[in-house]
């Protein structure tokens, strides 16, 4: 932590548990003076006393750490900006690092206000005749997974006391063997461990889904989004293929070959070994397509994707499409300073004949440059200089760089003679 003044959340502390300041300050075992400071936000909160917190109180560290904060930044910031709100930064970090609950409660209003405006829009599609499905529900079942940060325990745990029976790269017979007990062979072909994971651990699925803070359409996602988990953690069980990854130095080819599993898939599984005793890289998963629209994302730790105003151009998963079949290296920092390295390819499902058609995405899989070096793409880098890492951002909406070259439009709530001096001395667009 390089900084932590959290008074808030120390005064906050003592009205949950109906403790005086003098209490707390000899359960401590510090002088009040120096609690009233740390309270009043004059002198920041030390290691030594939040490890005395967790002692005394058995908080979770974590809970006062800079990621779920740099967390609450980013959310702030997409909430402020869907409603053209200019928030100035320095109010936006106070707000989220010394009243986090209100800041939760802001960004939770903001979802409650953007799922009832795709109900609307939904509705409106319905009268019209073009019906879909709302947004709204993807966004909670991601924060679900986020929430725990990526790593559903009982699925896992359960998951890889089976796939540790079977042969790694080898699964299909020994599933269908396994099915053989619950289904017929016509339906053994289709989708052989999300099925498995419906009928061997439908109860825990259940009751993992039932989740009151979730609408019926979010339950419903979360249940497949719970069912795939559970057969990327049987497929690829989770002490063999992260004792496959450190050893290979997660070159993602060499284990994709190792489990006979595709790129995408290792990505996807890379991003979620966040079992507490036997933890893999923090990842953060993406995969895009070539117009921009995200359908996969997953993070293990405090990387956020925009939700408005598209993504960065910059960023190397988009250069991944001009590139096939080639993994691109970027080492990337954001506005925040906060650096990471990038592994992007583009990749494609569907395998018919002349004129079938192909799906084509570019995936990626980054984590923060203090990993970095755990990781073979990190070979040959420059990961010391901050200098030589490309400048990217969250999305043109709510990015700070002025001057970047590849501004489509100026932030949200800048102000208007600032956005004029921008523009005055951006590159003609052609739209007048």
């Amino acid at each position: 932590m390089s900084k932590a003044y959290l008074g808030v959340r120390l005064r906050r502390l003592r009205e949950e548990r109906a403790i005086t300041q003098a209490a707390l300050a000899r359960a401590l075992e510090i002088s009040p003076s120096y609690l009233n400071q740390i309270e009043q936000n004059n002198r920041p909160i030390t290691m030594p006393v939040l490890l005395k917190l967790n002692a005394v109180f058995g908080l979770d560290v974590q809970l006062f750490s800079e990621a779920d904060e740099a967390r609450l930044i980013t959310e702030l910031r997409s909430a402020f900006a869907e409603q053209g709100a200019g928030i100035a930064m320095a109010e936006i970090r106070e707000l989220a690092s010394a009243m986090p609950d209100v800041a939760r409660t802001i960004i939770a209003m903001q979802r409650r206000l953007r799922e009832t405006a795709d109900r609307a829009d939904l509705f409106a599609g319905h009268i019209t005749g073009g019906p879909g499905q709302s947004p709204a529900a993807f966004e909670a079942v991601h924060e679900w997974f986020y929430e725990r940060r990526n790593h559903v325990a009982e699925l896992d745990m359960a998951a890889e006391a089976i796939g540790d029976t079977l042969p790694p790269g080898r699964m299909a017979p020994g599933l269908i063997d396994r099915l053989a007990e619950h289904l017929d062979p016509g339906q053994m072909a289709f989708q052989i461990a999300t099925q498995l994971a419906f009928l061997e651990q439908g109860e825990t699925i259940t009751r993992l889904s039932e989740d009151p803070a979730l609408s019926a359409d979010a339950r419903t996602l979360l249940r497949i989004g719970l069912a795939n988990y559970f057969a990327g953690a049987l497929i690829l069980p989770h002490r063999t293929f992260l004792a496959t990854a450190k050893r290979a130095r997660y070159d993602i080819t060499l284990i994709a070959r190792r489990f006979g599993v595709g790129f995408e898939t290792t990505c996807h599984r890379l991003s979620t070994l966040q079992r507490p005793e036997a933890r893999g890289v923090p990842f953060f998963f993406i995969r895009v397509d070539r117009a921009g629209n995200i359908s996969k994302r997953q993070s293990a730790t405090d990387f956020h994707f925009i939700r408005i105003g598209g993504s960065c151009p910059l960023w190397n998963i988009y250069e991944a499409f001009a590139r096939p079949g080639e993994i691109i290296r970027q080492v990337a920092q954001m506005p925040d300073g906060r650096s990471y390295l990038w592994i992007a390819r583009q990749v494609q499902s569907g395998q018919g004949g002349f004129g079938a058609p192909v799906k084509t995405f570019a995936v990626a899989l980054g984590c923060d440059l203090y990993h970095a070096e755990r990781l073979v793409y990190a070979r040959g880098l420059d990961l010391r200089n901050p200098e030589t890492a490309t400048k990217i951002g969250p999305g043109c909406k709510i990015c700070e760089r002025t001057s970047c070259p590849q501004r489509a439009f100026p932030m949200v709530g800048r102000p208007l003679a600032a956005r004029l001096e921008e523009a005055r001395f951006a590159p003609y667009s052609g739209t007048g």
